[in-house]
């Protein structure tokens, strides 16, 4: 099912590696007009404009798009207690796992009188999408909304396109995520048209625009973050997801096989791309990866998947090849599943999130890990990080000078103003010193 990528004869440079990775193709930019006319569309004509996107698109024409405080409570009163003991637990261990990232300013004496203070601000207001479609997403709720609060974020609003079983309401298990976290901003709004809601705000729903733009979607709603970028910032244009597991001969082959299919059963663009120096291994897993498909729920769905280009497995001749494949291709998530996975995870510069060890599946990491779930897909794990508080934050510098500190330094800045030929800029500082 999965191909094969042999690697095990030839010294490959990272470039060539790089020009080896599977890859699904997907081309953000072939959805680019038909987002901006939807965008367009949004900016013009406001709620009507969402309403008829959400008929066109949804297949259902939502009562009104802003949701209603009373159907958020009343969505987390009805949420099944289970599930519920479950989204607290993960917003729990989300809200301590992310404390970690805030960092703490500090005050740089580099004088008498001369202080840079570093700060760092949070964002005044932020949009979260959640998608809808193959997958009901309240675990995504929680990885966006929870760093955002950790930030100290004192504006959010959440967006989920409109549900054809629910009346063209919210999934009711969103609202619910929703409402345990104190969101009561919720919009039934979807695809590119959110998107545009957020950047630019709706009037006549009271939808302010906002800073920050964050959560997955189609192909459609990556377009529009891009073009929306610069009216808004974003965290990424998040692409099918990925799983890439390096492996030995210790590990166990049901495991392995297990968590590929796992994240197979997301999408038919889903990546799986297990990397091991073990063909005995190889073979073992891809017999599983069989048995597991051909059962699996999504069965279609994950043979899909499974079957595509964007899935392989790579053999090579050691695990220092393998930890060099995996940076070269920056997976959204990597497992280490061998004998010694420190010792890899020593070779390893590039990867959304990281889970070491046949105990730590990426299921774990996408509910209950305290880890957060937005990743960088499409090897953009190698410039860029997953979502977290910083993603909220600003770094400010304040700089406080006494008249003293700042005539301690009037002679070199006078000097470097004239040597860049912008004299007026060390006359601004003399100005100080001659009244």
């Amino acid at each position: 099912m999965m191909h094969t990528i042999d690697l095990r004869d030839r010294q490959s440079t990272r470039a060539e590696l790089a020009q080896l990775v599977p890859r699904a193709v997907t081309d953000v930019a072939v959805a680019t007009e038909v987002a901006e006319k939807l965008i367009a569309d949004v900016r013009a004509r406001g709620e009507v404009a969402l309403l008829e996107q959400a008929e066109r698109l949804d297949g259902v024409r939502p009562e009104r798009i802003r949701i209603h405080a009373d159907e958020i409570a009343k969505a987390m009163q009805g949420l099944d207690p289970a599930v519920r003991g479950a989204l607290e637990e993960a917003i729990s261990r989300v809200r301590s796992a992310t404390q970690a990232q805030v960092p703490v300013g500090t005050v740089t004496q580099l004088g008498p009188g001369a202080e840079v203070i570093q700060r760092w601000q949070p964002v005044g207001r932020v949009g979260f999408y959640v998608p809808g479609g193959k997958a009901v997403y309240p675990s995504s709720v929680i990885m966006n909304v929870v760093p955002a609060q950790v930030a100290g974020v004192s504006s959010v609003a959440l967006a989920s396109p409109a549900q054809k079983q629910f009346g063209g309401a919210v999934h009711p298990t969103i609202l619910g995520a929703a409402g345990l976290l104190g969101v009561d901003e919720v919009y039934a709004m979807g695809g590119a048209g959110a998107i545009g809601a957020f950047a630019y705000g709706v009037a006549d729903i009271g939808l302010d625009p906002v800073e920050i733009i964050t959560g997955p979607g189609n192909v459609y709603v990556a377009a529009a973050k891009r073009l929306v970028r610069g009216v808004a910032g974003i965290d990424s244009e998040a692409g099918p997801t990925e799983i890439l597991v390096i492996a030995d001969a210790t590990a166990d082959a049901d495991l392995v096989a297990a968590d590929l299919v796992s994240q197979a059963e997301h999408d038919e663009l889903a990546a799986a791309v297990l990397v091991t120096d073990s063909p005995e291994l190889a073979d073992a897993v891809a017999a599983r990866v069989e048995q597991l498909a051909a059962s699996a729920h999504h069965s279609e769905r994950v043979r899909a998947a499974l079957s595509g280009q964007q899935s392989a497995t790579v053999l090579v001749s050691d695990l220092v090849v393998a930890a060099a494949f995996s940076n070269a291709y920056g997976p959204e998530h990597l497992e280490i599943q061998t004998a010694e996975p420190g010792a890899v995870l020593d070779l390893i510069e590039s990867a959304g999130a990281i889970f070491l060890g046949a105990n730590s599946p990426v299921s774990l990491g996408d509910y209950l890990a305290g880890s957060n779930h937005v990743l960088p897909t499409g090897g953009q794990s190698r410039f860029s990080s997953g979502l977290g508080a910083y993603t909220f934050l600003r770094p400010q510098q304040v700089i406080n000078y006494t008249r003293a500190a700042l005539q301690s330094v009037e002679a070199q800045i006078v000097a470097l103003s004239a040597a860049e030929d912008l004299p007026a800029h060390g006359a601004a500082v003399t100005a100080r010193f001659t009244q």
